[in-house]
């Protein structure tokens, strides 16, 4: 049986990448992230291998919107945030 990447693909970067796509970029990192499984690292939401493809889009939209490691995760860190 093939996996849903093989069948889907990646998920196409928006060729302008706009604030509204950082955000649900920031979103699909934080919802997607990893767990530890004995059979190696899977996705906390899905449970697909990680990084799995919603994960793998939000890393290539925010590298290509720009911003540093340290920047994004203080994006996650503010999604991740109890809001008041």
């Amino acid at each position: 049986m093939d996996s849903i990447d093989d069948i889907l693909g990646e998920l196409p970067v928006p060729t302008h990448v706009t604030a509204e796509d950082v955000s649900f970029a920031v979103k699909a990192v934080t919802v997607h992230a990893a767990e530890r499984w004995p059979g190696g690292p899977r996705c906390r939401n899905d449970r697909a291998p990680h990084p799995c493809r919603l994960h793998r889009w939000g890393r290539r939209v925010l590298d290509q919107r720009g911003p540093t490691n340290r920047q994004i995760r203080a994006l996650i860190a503010e999604q991740e945030a109890p809001q008041r």
